[in-house]
């Protein structure tokens, strides 16, 4: 068995990674749509849910009249590729009736690959880490839950950018209500 709990496989190129994942939602029952795919990473091949923060409701980031957000990070262990592991977070996205039309718009399923171990990828369809992490309260305070000691790669420790991050109007909730 290997360290990261994978049974390990002959010819196993791609050893167990630890990514992390931004997930927010403003529509159709904004908690709901969060829990639910807590449940879902682990239905990705390779993959499976490592920790989960709790949900923080933060005022709309886009300039449009919309709903407040719900948000929370997730911790996965996962052997897919980078941009395979988007493919599945968006195909999860879809699958909530997720449509692209507006930056920052209102949205039932978000999911933002935030990290994916230490690298720093630059590609057309993904860059990690992810822009703004280190700048927006709805991604650093549950980030922080869950993982303290984290270092951003080429921007250092989280709890340095949550230091310098004022909450902004986020207020973690009660997943029940």
């Amino acid at each position: 068995m290997a360290e990261s709990g994978f049974p390990e496989r002959a010819g196993d190129t791609n050893p167990a990674v630890l990514a992390y994942v931004g997930l927010g939602s403003n529509l159709e029952r904004p908690q709901e749509q969060l829990l639910r795919a807590f449940g879902e990473f682990s239905r990705l091949p390779g993959t499976r849910l490592g920790a989960s923060s709790g949900l923080y409701r933060n005022p709309p980031m886009g300039p449009v009249p919309q709903p407040d957000y719900v948000n929370a990070v997730a911790a996965l262990e996962t052997r897919l590729s980078p941009l395979e592991l988007l493919d599945g977070l968006q195909a999860i996205e879809q699958a909530h009736g997720r449509v692209r039309i507006e930056r920052w718009g209102p949205r039932t399923l978000d999911l933002d690959l935030l990290l994916y171990a230490d690298q720093v990828i630059d590609e057309p369809r993904l860059q990690v880490p992810h822009p703004g992490l280190h700048e927006r309260p709805f991604v650093l305070y549950p980030l922080a839950e869950i993982a303290p000691r984290l270092t951003i790669p080429g921007r250092g420790p989280v709890t340095e950018w949550l230091a310098r991050c004022p909450s902004g109007g986020l207020v973690r909730i009660d997943p029940h209500v």
